[in-house]
């Protein structure tokens, strides 16, 4: 018989639903609705989670199961359970300190933590409090000479793993990130004023942490920029599409694992391929970018029923993951690693300095309990259950 496991968390926010509940009513409204919105109408945002739906799984009940191991190894390093935190940009608007916050928790717990290019943490300082552990998210630079001054930087941290966004050739229309003046350029209008001001304890915070800014990339910037010579320098410096070149430059560069972020066709995927990338997330970039396209979690169901692309590169998800449930379904229908952004927003922004453990041990209890009940003993058995 399995032995038990207990994870500790806060009973009163079981559930993903839970931690967003408790988190809008902590932050200010023109932040919830950045961490919280997607592109145009918002339906791919949905669909990426309601797909999830779709995939039903069979247990086995007579099977005999040993001890349940969720430890998955990846690029050399073996992680404590199959998931890991997304990147996410102006972490430091929607929770002061959330970069540091959730780096922490998952270098404790051992899961693997995406800084962003364009999120309020540098480099240097993520690889400190990671212990070296962090993964990093970059924005592909108009300027090569940029792009090579932050590989350098991540070379000098020995950062594990680098990957390279490009589902991002120019920035989503999201209509909550327009209304409230956090499209670029940023602007605090009253109302912005007015919400932060009905969120104390983030405003105390924030006084305590600082003005978020794009830490990172200060080194770059123009001391003393106004908000919208901010916003010039951002579209400025990020003006372009990724293509074939540019990753085949980073992967001259670059001697590590290489992952490219944002892949959804078999195109994309056998070119990343042919490039000698070492792994791909299928993402839609959680919604944001564009209404029309498919679901996360639908892309890669097709792409993993590609036998000869997992023979040759790592097939990751991001995109809609809320409960273990979920996770449990993506392992089904192929995935070998996820990530998950908002739950893990979410779960700071309710419970502040514990919300990124709470979070990492309640989607470990929750998939813990599906392979109880699944009979499995390892997260590679979740295909032979797929309905």
């Amino acid at each position: 018989m399995s032995k038990k496991i207990a994870f500790q968390y806060n009973s009163k926010y079981p559930s993903v639903t839970d931690l967003r509940k408790k988190a809008k009513s902590r932050i200010p409204k023109f932040a919830f609705d950045y961490l919280d919105g997607g592109t145009n109408e918002e339906l791919n945002l949905f669909r990426n989670e309601n797909d999830f739906d779709e995939i039903y799984l069979k247990p086995q009940y007579l099977h005999v199961a040993g001890d349940v191991d969720m430890s998955v190894e990846l690029f050399g390093r073996r992680y404590s359970a199959p998931f890991g935190i997304s990147p996410i940009g102006l972490q430091g608007l929607m929770w002061p300190n959330a970069p540091e916050i959730l780096a922490k928790a998952a270098a404790k717990h051992d899961v693997p933590y995406i800084l962003s290019t364009v999120s309020t943490a540098s480099i240097e300082r993520i690889a400190e409090v990671s212990d070296g552990k962090a993964w990093f998210q970059l924005y592909h630079p108009t300027e090569n000479r940029l792009r090579d001054d932050i590989l350098r930087r991540l070379k000098d941290v020995e950062c594990p793993v680098l990957v390279v966004l490009v589902d991002v050739p120019s920035f989503g229309l999201r209509y909550r990130e327009i209304k409230s003046g956090l499209s670029m350029p940023p602007k605090m209008n009253i109302s912005n004023v007015i919400q932060a001001m009905l969120r104390p304890t983030w405003g105390i915070k924030t006084l305590q942490h600082g003005i978020p800014s794009f830490a990172t990339l200060k080194p770059y910037m123009e001391k003393g920029l106004d908000l919208a010579q901010l916003g010039q320098f951002m579209n400025r410096t990020f003006t372009g599409k990724v293509n074939i070149e540019k990753v085949k430059a980073i992967r001259d560069i670059w001697n590590g694992p290489l992952v490219l972020k944002g892949i959804t066709t078999d195109q994309d995927m056998q070119a990343a391929i042919s490039l000698g990338v070492d792994g791909v997330i299928v993402s839609n970039h959680g919604g944001r970018q564009i209404d029309a396209g498919e679901s996360s979690i639908k892309s890669l169901t097709h792409l993993a029923q590609n036998p000869s692309y997992k023979e040759k590169i790592k097939i990751m998800l991001d995109g809609g993951i809320r409960s273990g449930v979920d996770l449990a379904r993506a392992h089904a229908v192929g995935s070998e690693f996820n990530f998950m952004g908002r739950p893990f927003m979410y779960g700071v922004g309710a419970l502040g300095n514990q919300g990124g453990e709470h979070t990492i041990n309640m989607f470990k209890a929750q998939l813990y309990q599906v392979m109880q009940q699944l009979t499995l003993e390892n997260v590679s058995q979740f295909p032979g259950r797929l309905i």
